[in-house]
């Protein structure tokens, strides 16, 4: 992980924080699994990203244990 992708994650972090049933720890799991999974040529922010991926998504959701 480099500087940049803790850069995307804390503002997927950021952008999720307001989400029903996340909590800190979920969030962080999630955000670092989406990040893991996006090609690091990536410009999309993870938000964005997410959107057009809801396999990904919903993968994560369940690898953080958000429910």
């Amino acid at each position: 992980m480099n500087s940049d992708d803790l850069k995307w994650i804390n503002q997927c972090i950021s952008d999720n924080k307001d989400e029903e049933g996340g909590t800190p720890a979920i969030i962080r799991a999630y955000c670092i699994c989406m990040n893991e999974k996006m090609d690091d040529s990536e410009t999309r922010s993870v938000t964005e990203w997410e959107n057009s991926n809801p396999d990904a998504r919903k993968e994560c959701e369940k690898q953080a244990g958000w429910k």
